[in-house]
């Protein structure tokens, strides 16, 4: 069975970074179209940025500019760099993997990203 784990989530002051890595573990990890998701309370779970497994990316609007996402395929893992933080990007940040042909989709446990002063 596949598994995603995500880490390096926590508390952040406004204008701060944080780095969020998703390790996946029993998959062809390079494969896999992989994603980077956020739900806020109250709120539902929102696509923050995406990388296929030919490297191409998109980003959130809200996003655009302050986060990158990147891909080792090598350490089976997905990057998600996060600066100029904003309480608005507060939220459980989940890692998704797509296989697309086969309609194969997973996810993470998430982890939390809180930004408060």
């Amino acid at each position: 069975q596949v598994q995603l784990v995500e880490s390096g989530g926590g508390l952040v002051q406004p204008g701060g970074s944080l780095r969020l890595s998703c390790a996946g573990t029993r998959m062809i990890f390079g494969i896999y179209d992989m994603g980077w998701y956020r739900q806020a309370p109250g709120k539902q779970r929102e696509l923050v940025a995406g990388i296929t497994r030919g490297r191409r990316t998109n980003y959130a609007d809200s996003v655009n500019g302050r986060f990158t996402v990147s891909r080792d395929n090598a350490k089976n893992t997905v990057y998600l760099q996060m600066d100029s933080l904003k309480p608005e990007d507060t939220g459980v940040y989940y890692c998704n993997a797509n296989w697309t042909e086969m309609n194969f989709a997973y996810w993470g446990q998430g982890t939390q990203v809180t930004v408060s002063s």
